[in-house]
């Protein structure tokens, strides 16, 4: 790694890029950054929120050099860490991939079903690019990656590429926080398993003592994401699965109530997103502004610069901590292949993230769950790397939020028409002609 610390923020017009900044402020003692580029193809987004950065930066006072760019290749040249947070075809794409479903009676979710499926077509052939600059301009940087769906992308990349990666989400970090709050057992660790934003905790360990059992007699949930309309688990629930699920959960297993409740719902989540984000950057636009404002907590990013930037800290310092991470499985969980993602804990330090074997683990359900989902998963990376409209349906048919056939086939001719400038590996034979 360079001698010089430079960090470069890909997607840093995204409005959660000042909790980032706060994160960075938090810790300049041990992360003596040098130059932080900060990169998007969006001018207006990166002018407003790169000089709210540099007014945070500058009222901490940090030395660090600020750049701002639209070049990739700049952002890159010479980085230690990249951090991704981009959004291929911004929240109007979201939107898309929120309404069609419903047409069509499927859920229509960031991350989740068809939605969070064609969220990675877009998404995946940008990151293998970002991977592939790397690998000319930065070859020993670190890719920490937020973009969604993040365990689906990093399927991609560590399969497909060389860059050194780990995925990253705030799930586990605010479910952690909330059931230390609830149990009053500050220094609780957990064994967390799952695939991004399917996952579930199975031990809650302080002194030698295993609290699940007491949480899951308590019917215990973790506090929901503020971006998912959460209705919590029964207690029923919790101790028939025998784990405490994330809320992404309650996408799959209260299916028609979630259908029913967005198509019921005014606005989807991404016009709700596009209200708050012209409301924070309008907010930003203040010059005597230099700190995070509050409104920004109303999205999902809740804690996200604390899971960001401590992992930043780890490597760098090598640390040798447990962070929850998306990164290939290599026998930590003995029934998923070693070339699957998973999120899980594991040991970081300086030459990244070593996962915590799980050992003798017998929930069957969560081991059922998670093959079905990785099959998924797999067709979904297959489909977006080579266009393979097969794959794609294969992928949908074995996702539990689509599964039909026929809705599955129309409502992907519609969305793949819908998204077509962001999607070229399904329209290059056309361009070709």
């Amino acid at each position: 790694m360079n001698s010089r610390l430079k960090i470069a923020i890909i997607g840093s017009g995204s409005t959660y890029t000042p909790e980032l900044i706060e994160g960075m402020i938090k810790r300049k003692d041990v992360l003596p950054i040098d130059e932080l580029v900060l990169m998007d193809i969006d001018d207006r987004k990166l002018k407003i929120v790169g000089s709210l950065c540099e007014r945070m930066i500058q009222a901490a006072n940090l030395s660090c050099r600020v750049v701002m760019t639209q070049n990739l290749d700049e952002a890159l040249r010479d980085a230690c860490f990249v951090l991704a947070q981009i959004r291929v075809g911004k929240l109007p794409a979201r939107v898309i991939d929120e309404s069609i479903p419903l047409k069509y009676n499927l859920i229509g979710q960031e991350t989740c079903g068809i939605g969070g499926f064609f969220k990675a077509m877009r998404t995946i052939p940008v990151m293998l690019h970002i991977a592939e600059r790397m690998q000319e301009l930065c070859p020993d940087a670190w890719l920490i990656n937020f973009s969604n769906p993040a365990g689906i992308i990093t399927e991609a990349i560590l399969n497909h590429t060389k860059v050194k990666m780990l995925g990253l989400c705030n799930v586990p970090f605010n479910m952690f926080k909330s059931i230390r709050e609830t149990l009053q057992l500050e220094r609780a660790k957990f064994t967390y398993i799952g695939l991004n934003h399917l996952s579930w905790i199975t031990s809650i360990e302080q002194d030698g003592k295993d609290y699940l059992k007491t949480a899951l007699d308590m019917g215990l949930n973790s506090e929901a994401m503020k971006n998912i309309p959460s209705s919590g688990f029964s207690k029923d629930i919790i101790q028939m699965v025998g784990a405490i699920p994330s809320s992404y959960l309650e996408y799959y297993y209260f299916k028609e109530k979630k259908l029913k409740l967005l198509k019921e719902s005014e606005l989807t989540r991404g016009q709700k997103c596009m209200q708050i984000e012209e409301e924070l950057l309008k907010i930003y636009m203040d010059a005597e502004l230099h700190t995070k404002p509050e409104l920004l907590s109303t999205r999902g990013g809740a804690n996200y610069s604390e899971v960001a930037i401590s992992l930043v800290d780890a490597i760098y310092n090598d640390k040798q901590e447990i962070h929850v991470v998306n990164l290939l499985n290599n026998g930590a969980l003995d029934f998923m292949e070693d070339t699957d993602a998973v999120e899980v804990c594991a040991v970081v330090g300086k030459d990244g993230a070593v996962p915590v074997k799980v050992r003798d683990f017998q929930n069957r359900h969560i081991i059922d769950y998670m093959r079905m989902l990785k099959a998924y998963e797999r067709e979904t990376v297959a489909a977006a790397v080579h266009g393979d409209e097969d794959a794609a349906m294969r992928a949908l048919l074995m996702n539990p939020l689509v599964g039909d056939y026929d809705a599955a086939y129309h409502c992907f001719s519609e969305l793949k028409a819908a998204h077509k400038a962001d999607l070229p590996q399904f329209f290059a034979k056309e361009t070709k002609v």
